[in-house]
Formats: structure tokens, sequence, C-alpha cells
């Protein structure tokens, strides 16, 4: 698959991915999750052992789904919004992620909003610059943070996931340090990235997947929780006032409560 939505750089220590749509706010949509997983692959089917970084671009890490994407995919012809499968695609990425048998490294430099915090969460390790924030803004829309709340949760635990879910406040760097949704942060990410890449050179890739399975069969998240997340939240993006709120601001950058 030739990528469209991501830069890829291939280096004999690591591999960076950095998402490309500069003009979205590096939101992702299901062509991204599909390119991401194809990157997978390659890696994947390769025997020796790397680092795998993901980054944004421009001061942006992820602003989450992309919301136009998604109200354009619902105007095609033929009535009535088409199913969106993206929850249930964006959901096995994350799990792939937590259970990829690579050391994965997530750079923040900039804003991280909504599901672009899933990226970071689901990380095995997660790097921010002084500048960025991060949020978790679903509720403006009427949408429940559940995909990506289940992975916040797992990192940072129950109160603080909840917390971010229903203030929608924005937090920056240094609080995200101290609850756990960032492991450092730093005004030079190379240098981490230089000292992790030597570390995963020294792992075998079957290791770094044993230890991930592992720890993910103790952890919190189990396919059950995985589905309902999936399931609550496809009920929310069908529902005709979710959609009406997602319209508004798309197309004319109104909040619900800014409405005539």
């Amino acid at each position: 698959m030739t990528e469209t939505t991501l830069l890829v750089r291939d280096d004999a220590d690591r591999v960076t991915v950095t998402f490309d749509r500069p003009g979205r706010g590096n939101a992702f949509n299901m062509r991204l999750l599909a390119e991401l997983n194809a990157v997978l692959d390659r890696i994947e089917a390769e025997s020796r052992p790397r680092l795998v970084v993901i980054e944004g671009r421009d001061g942006v890490f992820c602003k989450g789904l992309d919301l136009q994407d998604l109200l354009e995919a619902g105007d095609r012809p033929g009535g009535g919004p088409e199913p969106d499968h993206s929850a249930r695609l964006y959901i096995e990425t994350l799990r792939r992620l937590t259970l990829f048998p690579r050391l994965v490294v997530a750079v923040v430099d900039g804003a991280t909003m909504a599901g672009g915090l899933g990226f970071v969460a689901a990380s095995d390790v997660a790097v921010a610059t002084p500048r960025s924030q991060f949020s978790l803004p679903e509720a403006v829309w009427g949408l429940v943070p559940a995909c990506v709340g289940l992975y916040v949760l797992r990192r940072t635990g129950f109160q603080a996931a909840y917390r971010l879910a229903l203030t929608t406040e924005l937090i920056a760097a240094p609080e995200a340090l101290s609850l756990g949704l960032v492991d450092q942060v730093t005004e030079t990410p190379e240098e981490v990235l230089r000292r992790l890449s030597v570390k995963a050179g020294r792992l075998a890739p079957a290791t770094v997947g044993d230890i991930k399975r592992y720890f993910r069969a103790i952890g919190a998240i189990d396919p059950e929780r995985e589905e309902r997340a999936v399931m609550e939240t496809d009920r929310l993006m069908a529902d005709a006032r979710v959609r009406e709120a997602i319209t508004d601001y798309v197309r004319y950058q109104r909040f619900p409560w800014n409405r005539p």
C-alpha cells in the first residue's frame, strides 16, 4: 500500500511513522488506519529488532477521528448515512500496538485530542515536549470517548480518565506526566529515542511480544470491554442529535451551545 496519509522513514535502528494530514489536524480516517496497519505488517515480517516511533507534524500529534470525512461518508447518494466501521478498526489498531512485537514509542509535540490520545496511551513509551496539550472533547458533540477511554484508563487509572471525559478540559504536558498519560516530558525527544533504540536493539521481537501479551492478559482491557466501547461509539454516531452537532461544527465551526 502506498502511503498517502503517513510519512514513513526507515532507518537502521528505527521506523518513524508520521501522521501526515496537516490540513486536517493529522486526524485519522479509515485510510490512515489501514496504512498504519500495512506499515506494521511490513515491520512484523522482518526478523530484526527495531524501534517504532509514532509522531505528528506541524505542532499537532493527532486531533482524533476526522469528523469531516465522517460527514462526507454520510452525505453519499443512496439515502441515509453509510455504516461507519472506523471505531472497530481504530480499537483493533490500538490493540495491535499493545501487542506488537517491537517497542513502540509515541512522540508528542503539540496538540493531541480525542482519539489521538489512543495512539499515545497504546504506545509502550510516550514522550512529550513541554508545549504539548491533551484533551478528550467528545462530550461537546454528545459522544462518549468509549474506545480511547479504555486505553487512557489503562494508563492513568479510572478517576483521571473519568475526569478528562466529563470535563473535556485541556491539560498541559506536566499534568499529563503526573497522571501517567506520558512517561517523560523533554525538550529533546531525540535523546530519549537514541537511548531507547539501543535498548530495543538488544531485545528479541519474540521476547517483546511475550512481555506485551502477558501484561495485556493481566491488564484492564478484555474483548468484552472493547466490544462494549465499539457498540457505544456506533450507537452515538448514528444518533441524529450527535450528527447535527458534528455537522454544525464541521460546516460552520459552531458549537452546540452557540446554535441559534
